[in-house]
């Protein structure tokens, strides 16, 4: 009786269990993870995985946030003072357009829009952008970050510098202006950020780094001083991208100042290939307001081209002096040529570099007591710490001697 009743307890046990089965009680799965096994749908469980915590500190990433809001904060605050400056000038040469049976046969004049940017000077509409911007422009038209379209006036140019001033009649409580920083405290690896029209997109800004500093434009060997193109001296170069469109919009500093105007780039395509060079906010500082007061800007003026010292040039003239700058051409008529001093000559000539320099003429060795590594020493000293009529004092090597020449500069020839 036990044996049978221990079997009628198992045989129940059984039923119950295929009863509850067939109820449908499984593991609990994911509602959207089913598999079919017949003509039945049976959910089968999947694998679930942990989110990876990030390896960083919390200390690093609020960091990286911060930089973030830097960034952030200086947009807001400049953009608005950002403007996008449209141009039509007017041109004369060949329309490629391609009507058979082929190309006009002789040049003519036509109109051309060209754009770029500026940035908001003061309260009474002034706004300084590159001179390469609106040179030659019949019509100047201003557009501001909220969309505000105004003509706007030419008010100075200065081709040497490569900066314009145009003015716009908006009134003052409507205008955002920038804060002028100091170029002569900058350092390379220093942040930056470009703001401006790239290709006519409006608004953008880039990041990136200060190079290098103490460029020279042109970007050539030789350096010029005398009448025709002019060098710029002291450009910041960078490597925040700077394309057709940003010229004459600021380079700021991680404080939101203006540390230079984006003129140009290094390229071989017309694109931004990682170099860019911006004027320097100091020579803005002296050009500007003289741009605003006469329309142009007069600077002193020695009178010579030449070329660094080059160990080539140091051993053919048996110099005292490794650093240094070559005069290799006086003007006539100008200041420098007025004390007597000696450019090189022609039928004499080493070569550096592929390029035929002439030599015998004096060496720079210093200005005012400040010693001069180059051309582009003594074109920074001249620039930003002289004025038309003052008096700079010369240290030259003459025949291997060192002498000292006192010269009035004059003013700069315009054309």
């Amino acid at each position: 009786m036990g044996m049978r009743k221990g079997l009628l307890l198992t045989i129940l046990g059984l039923l119950l269990a295929g009863s509850l089965l067939g109820c449908g009680l499984l593991p609990l799965l994911p509602p959207t993870q089913k598999a079919t096994s017949g003509s039945s749908s049976v959910a089968i469980p999947t694998p679930t995985s942990e989110p990876t915590p990030t390896p960083l500190p919390p200390s690093i990433i609020e960091e990286a946030n911060a930089e973030e809001r830097v960034l952030i904060d200086i947009y807001k605050r400049v953009n608005p003072a950002v403007v996008n400056i449209r141009v039509v000038k007017k041109v004369r040469g060949f329309r490629f357009e391609f009507e058979f049976p082929g190309f006009p046969k002789a040049p003519e004049e036509f109109f051309q829009e060209g754009e770029g940017s500026g940035f908001v000077y003061d309260k009474e509409g002034h706004i300084v952008t590159n001179n390469h911007v609106v040179e030659g422009a019949e019509e100047v038209k201003v557009t501001f970050a909220d969309g505000t379209m105004v003509d706007a006036e030419v008010v100075g140019t200065d081709p040497d510098s490569d900066l314009a001033v145009i003015r716009v009649d908006i009134p003052p409580e409507k205008l955002h202006t920038v804060e002028l920083g100091d170029s002569d405290r900058l350092e390379v690896g220093q942040r930056v950020v470009a703001i401006g029209n790239p290709f006519g997109l409006e608004g953008s800004m880039t990041t990136g780094i200060i190079s290098a500093l103490g460029r020279t434009m042109p970007l050539g060997r030789i350096s010029t001083v005398v009448g025709g193109r002019f060098s710029i001296p002291n450009l910041i170069q960078t490597d925040a991208a700077i394309n057709p469109g940003n010229s004459g919009g600021p380079l700021l500093d991680l404080h939101g100042r203006v540390i230079g105007v984006n003129t140009a780039i290094r390229s071989f395509t017309g694109s931004f290939a990682g170099v860019g060079f911006a004027v320097p906010v100091n020579l803005v500082k002296k050009v500007v307001p003289v741009l605003i007061e006469k329309g142009h800007y007069a600077y002193p003026w020695l009178g010579i081209s030449g070329f660094d010292l080059r160990p080539e040039i140091v051993k053919a003239m048996d110099l005292p002096v490794e650093r240094g700058a070559l005069i290799i051409e006086v003007v006539k008529g100008s200041p420098a040529d007025k004390v007597g001093l000696r450019g090189g000559d022609k039928r004499w000539t080493v070569k550096v570099e592929g390029e035929e320099v002439p030599l015998g003429g004096d060496v720079i060795v210093a200005v005012d007591g400040v010693r001069v590594r180059g051309m582009a020493d003594l074109i920074s000293y001249q620039v930003m710490k002289k004025e038309v009529g003052q008096e700079m004092e010369l240290t030259l090597i003459r025949e291997g001697k060192e002498i000292q020449v006192r010269v009035k500069l004059g003013e700069r020839p315009r054309e």
